[in-house]
């Protein structure tokens, strides 16, 4: 199964992540992009690696993605990528402009051979103002035709709102140690629900 999650910043996109994750019941491969380049990413870097179960592995990579997830994926085995918005960022900003579609590419055409499990989470941030600046521009239309295409390729889709998951494509969420389902209204938190809040 392909999921992708997005959402908004504290929407709680990383725990429906990891809770998938943890619900599949495989190896969990953690796939991190963000580069602490100041306090306050390293604080937020440190409040996850403090979250995640220790038995996961985790593998760092802020560019190469495509190439991580062909060489992670297995039968058995659920990659989790965190995220795709600092990934996507981090291509924007290297000195090698050709990299992005470099990239971007490989990614797409690695996803449909993937075995295993996967699970992309990314940030929806076009759903306010238009951007002044350029690269703020360039960053909100790359990331959406990104979302477009992962959607495409994915199995499922889920839009993560107030920590309440509305799935937008394919079977709802189940999760392991529950009492029901997250259905595509999102309203089936089942009595754990409140566990759902804060986070990314």
């Amino acid at each position: 199964m392909k999921t992708l999650i997005l959402g908004g910043v504290r929407s709680g996109k990383s725990r429906l992540a990891e809770r998938l994750a943890v619900a599949a019941g495989r190896q969990v491969v953690y796939v991190a992009t963000a580069v602490a380049k100041d306090e306050e990413m390293a604080h937020r870097i440190a409040a996850h690696r403090r979250r995640r179960p220790q038995e996961w592995l985790v593998v760092e990579e802020p560019l190469a993605l495509g190439r991580v997830l062909g060489d992670a994926a297995a039968p058995g085995c659920c990659l989790v990528v965190d995220c795709l918005t600092l990934w996507l960022t981090n291509l924007l900003s290297h000195a090698d402009p050709t990299r992005l579609e470099l990239e971007r590419t490989a990614l797409l055409e690695t996803l449909p051979a993937l075995v295993g499990d996967l699970v992309l989470v990314g940030n929806e941030t076009n759903l306010g103002i238009i951007p002044r600046g350029e690269l703020s521009r360039r960053y909100c239309d790359e990331a959406g035709l990104l979302h477009q295409a992962l959607a495409a390729r994915c199995d499922r889709v889920v839009f993560t709102v107030a920590g309440l998951p509305q799935v937008l494509k394919g079977p709802p969420v189940e999760m392991a140690g529950t009492t029901g389902t997250i259905d595509r209204s999102g309203a089936a938190l089942t009595p754990e629900s409140e566990s759902w809040s804060g986070g990314e």
